[in-house]
């Protein structure tokens, strides 16, 4: 897997991921799953919507976990 994408939760990143963080991981697992660093003009918008979604899922994801002893980040957030 690509090094260059970090854990993003509890306890490897003691606070909680920022979207710049989230979105930094996302672009590297795209690049990395599409070979390019970044994609020629008519690659572009699918390059751009495929980093939106892992995005979008990365943060979902990250609410849904439950780290031992901390519960969920979407139950210690409401």
């Amino acid at each position: 897997m690509c090094r260059s994408i970090k854990t993003l939760r509890p306890p490897v990143l003691p606070e909680e991921a920022t979207r710049e963080e989230i979105r930094a991981a996302a672009l590297q697992y795209v690049r990395k799953v599409s070979g390019f660093r970044a994609p020629a003009a008519h690659n572009r918008e699918v390059f751009d919507q495929a980093v939106d979604t892992i995005a979008a899922a990365t943060e979902e994801l990250l609410a849904g976990l439950e780290v031992r002893g901390q519960g969920t980040r979407r139950a210690a957030a409401g």
